[in-house]
């Protein structure tokens, strides 16, 4: 097995090489705030689907996606595949509409402001910027978790590297520099995927071999109609689409495309990649239950199916392909984390220019990397007290399906109101805490509402689908009732170019 010194050693050294790259590229091309944070029009087709396939590309894939194929069998890769391609494909119509309707926006809290005013507003704020903190704070648990048990790296060794390395060339070069590295690592990843899983399967006894160790483990996981797998990943297909929508990561690289039309074709690519991206990962935890002891029953003291992969290269993996691992691991964290690190800083920079009016570019810019500095410290701190990667993707995943479908939906509709947005996002993610497992103890301990709750749905299904259909229902209501008429032409006259300066 890979030393813990090998290990973090290739952890920082490809963290500088992507560092330098971006530093290198970025420099003398990010003249305002403007170009740290957005990168307007400046991406052709290719490199959009890059960014767009290396940004969703998190370590978590060796963890959630492998336990969703080991715990539930096909019909939940297939599920969990089709979930990850359907965001993108919403984008490729939301982008351009974006884009026409606001197109000097930097933000989704800045439309959300726009749109339906304070109270929406700064409940999007909350949300949007909880969620992607839970995201950014999983990434660097998974890493910090993943070289642990790869090659028993002290985890607060990892987290600091990878959120200091990562910080340097994103506070330096901002979104640009995220948008060359994401190119890189995208060309990176998907080989280095493939390659592991060719070689776990070559190392097992060929596609027979693992194909009959599944079915005398588990028969049930090669069965595509498996209902609990089929619920699981239907959830996992609500949870997604909900927790994108509300991912400023998205909006960000809708007005960094050359084109509307260049972003259309950027996000359908990125639907098909990283369908396919999602689809493979899942399979490892398919392959591992067939090939070592997973403990896929959740109530179990010896539950192991968040890290079937592992178990899968303690048992299938010879040392060359582990370095694979590791190295497949460490850009798969610094391609989300960069992206997580611009967006939030573009939301909060997005709303102190509008509260401190007149600030100057310089002014803006030192607050958008200071803010991410002290982000990334946040996460590290976070990252190294959360027990389970999982659960924090879950909660995240929560919020977004609860508000996801109340927030784009006023990007169609001119009577759907801000008070009618905000009470239809709070009521879906009633229901979805009503039924949410993970948060059982404090849920039911609020006095009186706590015993009338009903049972918690272990597949999620209820929970994430009841968020997000719910909130979508009482939306499409508010909208028919309402009596207001908004002019959504008048949007784009109330953005304004950061740093003071009215927008064109």
């Amino acid at each position: 097995m890979v030393s813990a010194g090998v290990a973090l050693g290739l952890t920082v050294a490809t963290l500088v090489a992507f560092a330098a790259l971006g530093v290198a590229y970025s420099r003398g091309r990010v003249g305002s705030v403007e170009d740290l944070l957005v990168a307007r029009n400046s991406t052709g087709e290719r490199r959009l689907t890059a960014t767009l396939v290396a940004s969703v590309m998190g370590v978590w894939i060796l963890f959630s996606a492998p336990e969703a194929g080991a715990g539930f069998g096909l019909a939940a890769v297939l599920g969990y595949a089709v979930g990850e391609a359907v965001p993108m494909l919403a984008y490729a119509k939301l982008g351009p509409r974006i884009r026409e309707l606001l197109p000097r926006g930097h933000s989704l809290t800045e439309y959300a402001h726009a749109r339906y005013g304070r109270a929406m507003y700064l409940f999007v704020l909350a949300v949007s910027a909880l969620y992607m903190f839970v995201f950014l704070a999983a990434e660097l648990t998974g890493i910090a978790g993943a070289l642990a048990l790869v090659a028993g790296v002290p985890e607060w060794q990892t987290a600091l590297a990878v959120g200091g390395i990562v910080l340097l060339y994103t506070g330096y070069g901002g979104l640009r520099a995220s948008i060359v590295t994401d190119t890189v690592q995208a060309l990176v990843v998907l080989p280095l995927l493939v390659v592991a899983f060719v070689g776990a399967v070559v190392a097992l006894g060929g596609a027979d071999a693992v194909h009959a160790g599944v079915a005398a483990a588990n028969p049930r996981l090669l069965d595509p109609t498996s209902a609990a797998g089929f619920q699981f990943g239907l959830a996992l297909a609500f949870a997604i689409l909900g927790a994108e929508l509300l991912n400023q990561t998205w909006w960000q690289r809708v007005y960094a495309g050359a084109s509307s039309g260049t972003v259309a074709r950027g996000f359908r690519n990125a639907a098909v990649t990283n369908g396919l991206v999602v689809l493979l990962a899942a399979l490892f935890g398919v392959v591992a239950v067939g090939a070592t002891d997973v403990v896929t029953d959740p109530t179990s003291a010896g539950y192991n199916a968040d890290v079937a992969f592992f178990l899968l290269l303690d048992t299938a993996f010879p040392d060359a392909l582990v370095v694979g691992v590791v190295l497949l691991a460490v850009v798969l964290v610094a391609s989300s984390v960069d992206t997580l690190f611009n967006a939030l800083s573009s939301l909060v920079t997005v709303d102190l220019a509008r509260v401190a009016s007149g600030r100057s570019d310089r002014a803006l810019a030192v607050g958008a990397r200071v803010f991410t500095a002290v982000v990334a410290l946040a996460a590290v701190y976070v990252s190294l007290r959360a027990r389970s990667v999982l659960r924090l993707f879950f909660l995240a995943d929560l919020l977004g399906a609860a508000v996801a479908v109340p927030l784009v939906a006023g990007l169609y509709s001119r009577s759907l109101t801000g008070r009618g947005a905000l009470l239809s996002s709070l009521a879906g993610l009633a229901v979805g805490l009503a039924y949410f497992p993970d948060l059982r103890g404090y849920i039911t301990a609020v006095p009186v509402v706590g015993p009338l709750l009903p049972a918690p749905d272990p597949l999620y299904l209820t929970s994430f689908a009841g968020a997000f259909l719910v909130s979508g229902g009482l939306t499409l209501l508010a909208a028919r009732i309402s009596r207001a008429e908004t002019d959504l032409d008048r949007l784009a006259g109330e953005m304004r170019r950061l740093g003071g300066e009215a927008a064109d």
